[in-house]
């Protein structure tokens, strides 16, 4: 059990009022507040510890090298990967990017077939498309099940023998719903695919094993799970990383340079140019060492709660159409909706009077909106410090706005 008062008092902002209202913030989909815990370890390293990272003999530097390096161990850890299988990113758009770009140009040929689904970010969609202009490759989407969940057998159906990448998304950040990805990768790696696999959604909420998974890339992003934003991850099998080439030229990737060639370093430095993000690394190692004293189990336990809670209300409520799976197994604690006959941006303004931060628009998933057959939804989306008692106040601003 959670206990949310004590959590609560570890994140500043919601002591906050907006429009005289106490803050209610359900936007953790697009980016999650940060605890005090988070925010004095980044500030205690740019006070006590800045300097740039390996090679400099001086006590800050080797201060600030174990630092990040203990930082990378701790967030292996907390995904099940090894330490050398974790790749430090700005964030899980730049990793699937790399993806694409340092396995995708090297391994898929014109003809060959890349399968994701129909609920899919931009992030895991665009980049493809840059690969099908590059190399001729062929981009399927499938589609969705009648109750908003992942298609098996049309998973089942559409994969061939020139499917060589699956890549999903385990969370979708506009259905909520959570999808099967060990049964999605069983199928993906029984006919040979590479399986890449969108985490950005998923990672703050569930615990995350990538080798019980079973993925051959996993990514995340941490600023939606307690951590700073521009910071993010790529896990790859170092099996596959040791044979992919560099995103990116420069420092730090290099074993040995000289006027005619380079000779690159083993991963995952290979694919981290430049001077990283050494507070970002800090922050995102503090946000993983937070979550793990509060228990992602309990985490996901805390929200089934609500959503079974939100869940009743939607049902109950008329003037409103919501999307997304409607058993409390197969979904997040998070959900879009449209009050009928109003525009979504209309309702968020309606309900930031009341001071409930949601967020509006297509949420970066056009095609998904085109299959829903709406411009936009409002989406309210929950994390460890949201209450019942704050659902409560949300569907009683619904009330008064549908009224």
């Amino acid at each position: 059990m959670l206990d949310v008062d004590k959590i609560r008092s570890d994140f500043p902002i919601l002591g906050r009022k907006i429009n005289g209202k106490k803050l209610v913030y359900f936007d953790n989909a697009a980016t999650s507040q940060k605890p005090l815990q988070v925010i004095n370890a980044i500030s205690d390293f740019y006070k006590e510890h800045n300097a740039n990272i390996h090679r400099g003999v001086h006590t800050l530097s080797q201060e600030a090298s174990n630092m990040y390096d203990e930082g990378r161990e701790n967030i292996a850890k907390f995904f099940g990967a090894e330490e050398n299988e974790i790749i430090f990113t700005s964030n899980m758009t730049e990793s699937l990017n790399l993806v694409v770009y340092s396995w995708g140009l090297d391994n898929l040929k014109e003809g060959d077939e890349v399968i994701i689904s129909g609920m899919e970010h931009h992030s895991n969609i665009v980049p493809w498309h840059f690969l099908a202009e590059e190399r001729r490759i062929k981009l399927k989407q499938i589609g969705l099940a009648e109750d908003y969940t992942f298609p098996i057998e049309e998973l089942e159906e559409a994969i061939s023998p020139k499917t060589k990448v699956v890549s999903v998304t385990h969370f979708s950040n506009v259905l909520g719903a959570v999808n099967p990805v060990k049964e999605i990768g069983k199928i993906a790696k029984d006919n040979g695919c590479i399986f890449v696999v969108d985490g950005a959604q998923s990672a703050p909420h569930m615990k995350i094993d990538v080798k019980d998974i079973n993925c051959d890339f996993f990514t995340a992003t941490a600023h939606k799970m307690l951590g700073p934003t521009g910071m993010g991850i790529l896990y790859g099998r170092y099996d596959i990383l040791e044979n992919m080439r560099p995103f990116m030229g420069g420092g730090g990737m290099i074993a040995e340079v000289t006027l005619e060639s380079s000779a690159y370093a083993k991963p995952p430095e290979r694919f981290e140019a430049g001077t990283p993000n050494i507070a970002g690394v800090v922050g995102f190692s503090a946000a993983v060492d937070y979550l793990r004293s509060v228990g992602m189990e309990n985490i996901e336990e805390h929200e089934r709660e609500i959503v079974r809670f939100c869940l009743k209300e939607f049902e109950n409520m008329g003037g409103i159409d919501m999307y997304g799976p409607s058993d409390v197994r197969q979904r997040g604690a998070l959900f879009s909706f449209n009050v009928k006959g109003m525009n979504p941006h209309d309702v968020a303004m309606l309900l930031d009077e009341e001071g409930i931060a949601v967020r509006s628009g297509h949420h970066c998933a056009l095609p998904l909106m085109k299959r829903l057959c709406v411009n936009g939804t409002v989406r309210a989306s929950m994390y460890l410090y949201n209450t019942k008692d704050e659902a409560k106040t949300l569907f009683e601003a619904l009330r008064a706005i549908t009224a």
